[in-house]
């Protein structure tokens, strides 16, 4: 099995940077296309795949640097602690949805993704209810999405750590 993942290990920046990519552009297609407004934590969620992106893009280029192989490691560990901490964030929202501990008091959505007719409502006086952070609103197999995010980050977690034992083989 580490022969299948050896070629993702080897070029791990570019590996999380396209997985990082890929959940940004899940996550807006369930926004977009499933109507599936974000509430704050799910915009915590996509913070740490925007700062993981930059880190692997940044760790691409000076890894090209001269003298620049030697960061090759630093930058595989810090996606680790990266994706550690959105599984962090992950299961703290999934613990919300699933009500073993409260979500955060300001649990409501920044009104980035309202639609023209939350708008238009809005100015006819209606009241518009963001998302809230304690109610799931898509499961698949028994996990709402927060749920699979804290599945994928680990598993980019563990892929990125695999990768820092790779270099250090290497070393």
């Amino acid at each position: 099995m580490l022969d299948i993942l050896r070629p993702f290990l080897d070029r791990w920046r570019l590996t999380a940077l396209a997985a990082s990519a890929a959940m940004l552009a899940i996550a807006h297609a369930f926004q977009t296309f499933g109507g599936l407004a974000p509430c704050t934590l799910c915009l915590r969620q996509r913070e740490v795949y925007w700062v993981a992106a930059a880190v692997a893009l940044a760790g691409m280029v000076v890894t090209r640097l001269p003298r620049g192989e030697r960061w090759r490691l630093a930058f595989n560990a810090a996606l680790g602690l990266i994706f550690l901490v959105g599984v962090g964030v992950a299961v703290y929202h999934a613990g919300a949805e699933w009500k073993f501990w409260p979500g955060p008091t300001t649990c409501s959505s920044t009104g980035a993704s309202a639609s023209a007719e939350a708008l238009a409502g809005l100015m006819q006086g209606e009241r518009i209810t963001p998302p809230r952070c304690d109610e799931a609103p898509w499961v698949f197999a028994g996990l709402s999405m927060a749920g699979w995010n804290a599945v994928i980050s680990l598993g980019l977690a563990g892929l990125s750590l695999a990768a820092v034992f790779r270099e250090r083989s290497r070393s």
